[in-house]
């Protein structure tokens, strides 16, 4: 038979089946031949995997069959044949929903296409499905996510992540929504960083990101993720990206009805005693600002604790780390003690929150007070210059101004010094005091206009004018500034004049974090992808065929 005569033949067929109406169960003789046609020529093809498609659901007998014959039309040699049947592919679904799964199953396994047409094809085909059934659609995806190759699981995964919320819930149901959370809560056992991220993304569009019961658990979500190790691993770069980049997911979802005490104990206890070690061997980056910065907005929602003096003694002694005694001035030339300041500014806030859970841990030992009141007045007037310097080279700038690069960093400066001398200012009252509120530096900030006296104020206490904090004798603030502490013959260490301000107009992104270095252990191995909640480990995929059974 030659070509013409088999078209001829399946639109005969086509004719007859479309005639038969109530009677077309009779005509499976005519079907099968439909069937056998995906074996013939490209126009064939063509017809055979719409004409398959059209009558599927009258013949339920032959369902495999049919299906098997898309299938070898999906794999043809044609990318036109190929991208027809996968088209044609979500109507074996249209009245027959329990071949949906299946289905999906296979459109996953299509992701994999290189032709961008050819993967548009496949996507579009995927999306009509789920408007047929959303539930079916994601168990087929899903199979794959939890035991696919992993090729196939990063295309499922992506399509989740950037198509999904493009259907809305009218297409997702709730239904389909339980089964989509259900599912997503087993794929965190095990994943990469960005996998963690794509899953996170699609949680919050449910009903979880909708009310603070969804809200918290979201937040234990993301506690089984960050910490799920028993220890802590400075020198695992794995460990360290999995406890940043998994808990900043969390931090939206902080509030008066859920706290963050959890997150809190973990970093205090496991995370603290042991930030110097933690290291990079990217040089442009600083994991152990990340944590303190991490740290520090975990504990604005923080309102409760076990053991609240043992939480703030862990942050007591990291801060200190930090904060240098004043150097004795016994006529010889001693090195300047470096000023961290972003690392201070993060240590300070977090334990001016803590320490109003247990106020008395500072005025409890009288020996500690004097000795942090010393680093607290040293520091203070390291911070002096900086903040003058800064106020000046700020002072009348425009709003477009202050968007170049140098400016910005200027206005960070400011608002990290200014927020460390309010709290130093409520820190060194007697009692300490816990009262001041600031904005967190790296927090963004809108820019407002220029004021009426000229000069430009934005980014909350960042830009306010202060007083310069002094400390005279006794503890109490004083305009003069006194070289005669409790301590009795003890002089402190007077920078000479102008020593910090003159350093600000050279000011950097590394001069930010802090002056003359950066804490650092030992150069650390390069980061691992694969976040894996629990202990589990990087799982690769076993070779799958391109079917599978059901």
């Amino acid at each position: 038979m030659n070509g013409n005569d088999c078209i001829e033949k399946l639109y005969r067929n086509f004719g007859v089946l479309a005639d038969a109406k109530d009677k077309i169960a009779e005509h499976e003789k005519e079907y099968l031949e439909i069937l056998m046609a995906v074996k013939g020529s490209e126009k064939e093809k063509r017809l055979a995997s719409q004409f398959i498609a059209r009558f599927f659901k009258h013949f339920p007998n032959l369902a495999d069959q049919a299906i098997e014959a898309q299938l070898d039309l999906c794999e043809d040699e044609d990318v036109s044949i190929r991208k027809q049947a996968t088209k044609d592919l979500p109507s074996l679904c249209k009245d027959n929903k329990e071949h949906t799964q299946r289905i999906a199953d296979i459109l996953a396994q299509l992701l994999q296409a290189e032709d961008k047409s050819e993967l548009a094809v496949v996507q579009n085909s995927l999306m009509t499905l789920f408007k047929i059934d959303a539930k079916g659609s994601l168990a087929g995806l899903f199979a794959h996510i939890l035991n696919g190759e992993d090729a196939v699981r990063d295309r499922c995964m992506k399509f989740l992540g950037g198509k999904l919320k493009a259907l809305g819930h009218e297409v997702v149901n709730r239904e389909a929504e339980d089964y989509l959370i259900a599912e997503a809560k087993k794929v965190l056992q095990d994943v990469t960083a960005d996998e963690f991220h794509i899953l996170m993304e699609v949680l919050v569009w449910t009903r979880l990101g909708q009310s603070p019961a969804g809200h918290r658990e979201l937040v234990e979500i993301v506690a089984e993720q960050a910490l799920g190790e028993p220890d802590f691993d400075p020198s695992d770069d794995e460990h360290v990206d999995r406890l940043v980049h998994s808990a900043k997911h969390a931090l939206p979802y902080f509030s008066s009805q859920i706290d963050s005490s959890k997150f809190v104990v973990y970093m205090c206890e496991l995370v603290l005693p042991r930030l110097s070690e933690v290291s990079s061997a990217d040089e442009n980056s600083d994991p152990q600002l990340d944590i303190l910065k991490l740290f520090a907005e975990l504990c604005t929602h923080c309102t409760k604790l076990p053991d609240p003096t043992v939480s703030v003694q862990c942050v007591f002694n990291t801060l200190l780390s930090f904060m240098p005694p004043p150097p004795m001035t016994d006529g010889e030339e001693q090195e300047e003690p470096k000023l961290f300041f972003s690392y201070v500014e993060c240590l300070m806030y977090s334990l001016h929150r803590l320490a109003r859970l247990c106020p008395e841990f500072l005025t409890q030992d009288a020996d500690r007070l004097k000795d942090f009141r010393l680093r607290l007045q040293y520091f203070a007037r390291g911070i002096q210059g900086y903040i003058k310097k800064l106020r000046e080279a700020l002072q009348g700038k425009t709003g477009e101004e202050l968007k170049t690069e140098e400016n910005k960093i200027k206005v960070v400066a400011l608002k990290t010094t200014s927020n460390i001398n309010t709290l130093i200012k409520d820190l060194f009252h007697s009692p300490p005091s816990f009262k001041s509120t600031i904005s967190l530096s790296w927090k963004p900030a809108r820019l407002n206009s220029n004021t009426k006296d000229g000069s430009h104020r934005g980014g909350g206490d960042a830009m306010k004018r202060h007083t310069p904090i002094t400390f005279g004798e006794g503890g109490a603030p004083d305009s003069k500034q006194s070289k005669q502490d409790s301590r009795g013959n003890r002089e402190l260490y007077q920078p000479p004049g102008g020593k910090y301000s003159d350093k600000v107009s050279q000011y950097s992104p590394s001069q930010l974090q802090q002056r003359g270095g950066r804490p650092r252990g030992g150069s650390g191995g390069g980061r691992g992808a694969r976040l894996s909640g629990g202990g589990g480990g990087f799982r690769g995929g076993g070779s799958r065929g391109w079917r599978r059974g059901y």
